[in-house]
């Protein structure tokens, strides 16, 4: 079965530093179980309008900051689950989403991540951190190293294979998957 990663470079205050600190143009992950990337799975952004109110998000390339962003870039790969990681990954995403309001957006967890020191809190994740904590729960992947530490790209690095799909504007991937 196929899941898809898009990674983003929306130009938002918060995308333009950690490019700026990571001098890498992708920066934000999201994880989707269709081509058709109407529910991305994040860490990011609850009202696009307010860069502070951050938590689990259920994000669309129609709608959103994608949306309000118009010269948003991506960059949009899949692999292979087994039907045992789709069904596990399926069921935490449920999780995650019923738990959303307890959920937060880990800003602390990503400035240490930073001056590479590890802090977990509880229900607390920027991007990249979940789609990692993700993966290694459901088998998708093994790290030795902490979900805390990691970087978009460390995510594809992980994976045993991977295909890319689709490199540009957001609205391009949009207006052709639309068509």
């Amino acid at each position: 079965m196929k899941i898809y990663l898009v990674f983003s470079k929306t130009g938002t205050w918060l995308s333009n530093l950690l490019r700026f600190v990571l001098k890498k143009k992708y920066v934000h992950v999201s994880i989707a179980l269709n081509d058709k990337l109407n529910a991305m799975y994040s860490f990011g952004r609850i009202n696009p309008s307010n860069p502070i109110s951050g938590g689990f998000v259920i994000e669309d390339l129609r709608q959103g900051v994608y949306k309000k962003k118009s010269k948003s870039e991506c960059i949009i790969y899949t692999t292979i689950v087994t039907k045992e990681q789709y069904d596990k990954i399926l069921l935490k995403l449920e999780n995650y989403e019923k738990n959303q309001k307890k959920l937060k957006y880990n800003f602390l967890g990503l400035i240490t991540a930073g001056f590479n020191i590890r802090l977990k809190r509880k229900n607390h994740y920027f991007c990249t951190q979940f789609a990692a904590t993700l993966f290694i729960e459901t088998g998708v992947f093994n790290s030795e190293k902490p979900p805390e530490f990691f970087k978009p790209m460390d995510i594809i690095n992980n994976l045993k294979n991977y295909e890319e799909v689709f490199e540009g504007y957001v609205i391009d991937y949009v207006t052709n998957y639309d068509k």
